[in-house]
């Protein structure tokens, strides 16, 4: 079974939201990494970008295929983790904390609400 952190939020497309206060890191599930197999290429947007809850905001490429990877809530790119550019198997070794993707400024904090608890989220995994 894969790890599922019980102080984060999921969505249903296997990515993790961390929020604290108006700032959410955001990176793709432990589930979606091992799914994924060995992650060879990260795309991630440019900093200062706007984008909206459920718009494509980073591609993760693997040795089986190219996945896009959707912000969970709205916001402002605030940061991007440019170490998955040179070193993209940390989103392999680490998905919760080395391998998060960006950082957002979050336009409505309340959307996170809206997000899967984890127990939610574990059932979507198994099926």
């Amino acid at each position: 079974m894969s790890t599922i952190p019980e102080e984060l939020r999921y969505t249903r497309e296997h990515e993790w939201v961390r929020v604290d206060g108006d700032v959410a890191t955001v990176g793709i599930t432990d589930f979606a990494q091992s799914q994924l197999g060995e992650i060879i290429y990260v795309e991630l947007p440019p900093v200062g970008r706007a984008v909206a809850a459920r718009a494509v905001i980073a591609v993760v490429e693997s040795v089986k295929a190219a996945s896009d990877v959707y912000a969970p809530l709205g916001g402002e790119v605030i940061e991007t983790n440019a170490k998955l550019i040179e070193e993209p198997g940390g989103l392999n070794r680490s998905p919760y904390d080395d391998g998060w993707l960006v950082k957002l400024r979050v336009a409505d904090p309340a959307e996170a609400d809206a997000l899967l608890a984890p127990d939610a989220y574990a059932a979507i995994a198994k099926e």
